[in-house]
């Protein structure tokens, strides 16, 4: 039996299996990795986090990021599948190399992991990790959302900050509480790739000394519902950011079934790039076979 060490965290309750493979060696199938975050008969998560070398992985996004970053975050969703990104899980993957001594803050307190969405830095924040997500940019179509228990469809917002998201903006919190996410909500059109679907109610009031606050819950493609979701929280203050008009904040703070994040949207030359701050944990280690 090939057994490994593994740790687990999470970030506001998004959960992830950390396995450390700095050299490359391992060959993870979607099945297996569908075992190893199954929550009855393998350690339970939303997604898995290999921990690899870029110059290790022949990952299209590895192999352009080396010389940029020394670590890459092979993210695979709970039924195996790959990601782009993961606003949570790059947190806890930060955490991870900084714990065991694998990674540092350079001289400017930053820190470069390399994702299929490009090399994003992390810095320290006041909660815990800060990441800057790159410039979000409105995808091309706004599909009509259907959710169970949601009687009618609405209409969605699309919006990619590394993965692609669609938004729904609901009118009241008991609306919000009763979609079953237990079932993926289905999109017309649906997109080639698939979207994170977030559900949305804004605060009342809005804005709070300047702060923009909402409410959300999401359904993850290949996860399912999950009690945050870090890019999806960037969606969705993007979203109620746009609909809110000139004049809406660039702070906005988010409350998920876990927790809650922090986003920040920083106008620069090159667009406006969105930043997601919240805590990450390392709860425990084990060992689990991973033949």
């Amino acid at each position: 039996m090939a057994s490994r060490a593994f740790t687990k965290g999470h970030g506001t309750g998004n959960d992830f299996v950390v396995l450390e493979d700095p050299d490359g060696a391992l060959e993870l199938s979607a099945a297996r990795v569908a075992a190893m975050t199954d929550r009855h008969f393998g350690i339970g998560a939303d997604g898995l986090l290999r921990v690899v070398r870029t110059s290790a992985s022949e990952d299209p996004a590895a192999v352009v990021a080396r010389g940029a970053a020394e670590w890459f975050m092979d993210y695979r969703n709970a039924d195996g599948s790959l990601a782009e990104m993961c606003g949570n899980g790059i947190r806890v993957f930060a955490r991870y190399l900084l714990e065991h001594g694998l990674a540092a803050f350079d001289a400017d307190g930053v820190l470069s992991i390399a994702t299929r969405a490009g090399v994003l830095e992390l810095v320290e924040s006041e909660d815990g990790y800060a990441v800057d997500l790159g410039v979000w940019r409105r995808i091309g179509v706004d599909p009509l959302v259907h959710a169970r228990d949601l009687e009618v469809g609405r209409p969605g917002l699309g919006i990619d900050v590394g993965n692609p998201h669609v938004v729904v903006a609901l009118a009241r919190v008991e609306e919000l509480e009763a979609i079953d996410l237990g079932t993926a909500p289905r999109l017309e059109p649906m997109l080639p790739e698939g979207a994170n679907v977030e559900f949305v109610v804004p605060a009342e009031p809005l804005v709070v000394d300047g702060v923009g606050r909402i409410r959300m819950r999401v359904h993850e493609r290949g996860s399912g519902e999950t009690m945050s979701c870090g890019t999806g929280v960037a969606a969705a203050a993007l979203a109620i950011r746009h609909y809110a008009g000139e004049g809406a904040p660039d702070e906005w703070r988010v409350e998920v079934p876990g927790g809650v994040l922090g986003v920040h949207v920083e106008a620069r030359a090159d667009g406006e790039h969105v930043w997601l701050s919240g805590p990450a944990e390392l709860v425990f280690t084990g060992t689990i076979d991973v033949a």
